[in-house]
């Protein structure tokens, strides 16, 4: 049986002068890895696990496996920025997308933006005010036991609230897994497909994507069909989220979808227990051997309420802010969040003391 190979980085710095140029900067970001961990999978169990710094790795990769080469060039591949219309979503550093729900039922603000465009309006301007770089919109609630939608229901509540989004200049995301929205959002002004299915909710949604020429959101969901929250039985929920997405972006290329347009979420809280949600997230900065950028919308999310003596969602922000941060360290690309004032500030305080640490040349003495 054929072995598998996984680079993770397991030690991050400040600076690469803090290791004498011994870092490794992911994702054409502003976090730097020093050391990681070389592990061998066999048969869907691990085998085998070796950490090496930058220098001994630099030594060993003429004689390691093609895999591991590839995920070297990967951690270090940085990201052309995204294309929005006239605004340009730089991917050289952290940016803020906000939540905006046009549902029923969604587990956080279900209702609030949906009946009154006003208020869905003044709460999109409040967050591009900000510092909202994308706004992400939706019509489709995809918590657990959700209803599914019927289309034309899903199409009535997103158009809308895409066209008035236009009307602002935003940058716009559409959260949706049928082509149709898709189609229907991108001709509104949309500019970027979230699709929580990965793109397999639909067997035309490759399709539609690739000729769209749309940037792309593939998120790891176990289920299939109506519930993606199903199957989440897991050998090594790092791991085989790992390879999940690996598969996902292949099969987007082989689409014809271009590798600078697809972004991948590992997909906190969908058919994930909270020790496959704490480990997935300990592990964000593995994803970036993916050779792609990177999204994590881990806000308001249960995980939160659990660890905080059962907060309801409207109680989470402290919660939410700290796995941002966390998404900021791992050198995670788009960080999707219902609270954007909180989440830029604690994101331009990040900036600040990741610009000191770049810019402190007295490491070297």
């Amino acid at each position: 049986m054929a072995r598998s190979f996984y680079l993770r980085p397991i030690t991050l710095c400040d600076s690469p002068q803090s290791e004498e140029g011994e870092a490794l900067r992911l994702g054409g970001g502003l976090v730097y890895a020093s050391r990681f961990a070389l592990i061998e999978r066999e048969g869907g169990q691990v085998v085998a696990r070796s950490r090496l710094g930058v220098a001994e790795l630099r030594r060993e990769l003429p004689g390691l496996p093609d895999a591991v080469g590839q995920q070297w060039e990967n951690l270090q591949r940085s990201h052309a920025p995204l294309q929005c219309g006239a605004r340009t979503l730089r991917l050289d550093q952290p940016q803020v997308m906000g939540i905006l729900n046009v549902t029923p039922d969604s587990f956080s603000d279900g209702g609030q933006f949906m009946d009154d465009p006003a208020v869905a309006n003044a709460h999109a301007a409040a967050m591009l005010e900000a510092g909202a770089a994308v706004i992400d919109v939706g019509g489709e609630s995809t918590r657990p036991g959700a209803a599914a939608v019927w289309e034309g229901d899903e199409l009535k509540r997103v158009v809308p609230a895409v066209e008035r989004l236009a009307a602002m200049g935003a940058a716009i995301s559409v959260d949706t897994r049928r082509p149709a929205v898709m189609e229907a959002a991108l001709a509104a002004g949309a500019h970027i497909i979230n699709d929580v299915s990965a793109l397999r909710h639909d067997p035309r949604s490759l399709e539609f994507a690739a000729r769209s020429n749309a940037p792309v959101v593939l998120m790891h969901a176990p289920g299939e069909g109506e519930d993606l929250h199903g199957g989440g039985d897991y050998a090594d929920v790092v791991l085989d989220v790992f390879d999940w997405l690996a598969a996902r972006r292949d099969a987007a290329l082989a689409a014809g979808i271009a590798q600078d347009r697809i972004v991948l979420d590992p997909g906190i809280g969908f058919g994930k227990s909270m020790a496959d949600n704490l480990a997935l997230l300990n592990a964000l900065p593995m994803f970036h051997a993916l050779g792609q950028p990177l999204l994590l919308g881990a806000s308001r999310k249960r995980m939160i309420g659990a660890l905080s003596n059962e907060a309801p969602a409207h109680q989470r922000l402290g919660g939410s802010v700290m796995l941002a941060v966390k998404g900021m360290e791992a050198g995670v690309q788009l960080l999707r969040v219902h609270d954007v004032p909180e989440t830029v500030q604690a994101l331009r305080v990040w900036r600040g003391l990741r610009d000191a640490a770049l810019t402190d040349f007295s490491q070297l003495a």
